[in-house]
């Protein structure tokens, strides 16, 4: 084979590879990122899964497909603790520790959803029934406000009535979730779980409607 021939062939190769590299950019693949090991500690039986994600339990929610502007809609996912006793009773605590910023917690524990009376067999099953203390309220972290963890929380109940105080009620901010816990011997959770996410403006991908990015795109 002549040198000719041989740069011939190089340069072609050369441009299917940049084209693939190309294509690579352009259309990313979902990265499902597991939590850094110190976000772990909760990772304990729960699965927590969403339309279109699966199960989502100690990962960030990938930045692709919208999904991090998705989940700020989807009603309530499915919960799912395997371990579950059947003639149990369980409540269902979900959190955002870091309101308004993990910096800045000072609204933390955001209560986004709180049950009780949860039958065992229902809850291995992902068959969230049972008393609504606080209705399911979805992930909406604020813009430049970096990641939030949402935190779930299985307890059993042990036949207790569980409720609210009429001042909890008023606001899901600044939740004493600790004194919650304690006035009803709430002590460690029999399963728990939690995931990361930002506000989909913070994402490198997102492109403002009217910026020159974004007109690029269109054209």
């Amino acid at each position: 084979m002549g040198w000719t021939t041989r740069l011939a062939m190089a340069a072609l190769l050369l441009g299917v590879v940049m084209v693939a590299t190309g294509d690579e950019d352009e259309n990313d693949p979902c990265v499902y990122e597991a939590l850094p090991d110190e976000d772990t500690v909760l990772c304990k039986g729960l699965g927590v899964f969403y339309p279109e994600l699966g199960n989502i339990g100690c990962m960030f929610i990938p930045d692709c497909d919208n999904f991090r502007q998705k989940i700020t809609s989807w009603s309530e996912p499915i919960v799912k603790f395997p371990g579950a006793l059947d003639g149990a009773s369980y409540i269902l605590v979900m959190v955002d520790p870091d309101a308004p910023s993990r910096s800045e917690p000072r609204l933390r524990f955001w209560r986004h959803w709180l049950m009780t009376d949860i039958k065992g067999a229902d809850l291995k099953k992902g068959k969230i029934q049972g008393q609504v203390l606080t209705a399911y309220q979805p992930p909406s972290p604020p813009v430049h406000s970096g990641f939030h963890r949402y935190q779930f929380f299985v307890y059993l109940q042990e036949g207790r009535a569980i409720s609210l105080l009429p001042k909890e009620n008023k606001t899901r901010a600044s939740w004493k979730m600790d004194i919650f816990l304690n006035r009803y011997h709430l002590n460690e959770p029999e399963a728990s779980t939690q995931f990361m996410t930002q506000n989909y403006q913070d994402s490198p991908r997102f492109q403002a409607p009217g910026s020159d990015k974004a007109k690029d795109r269109r054209n």
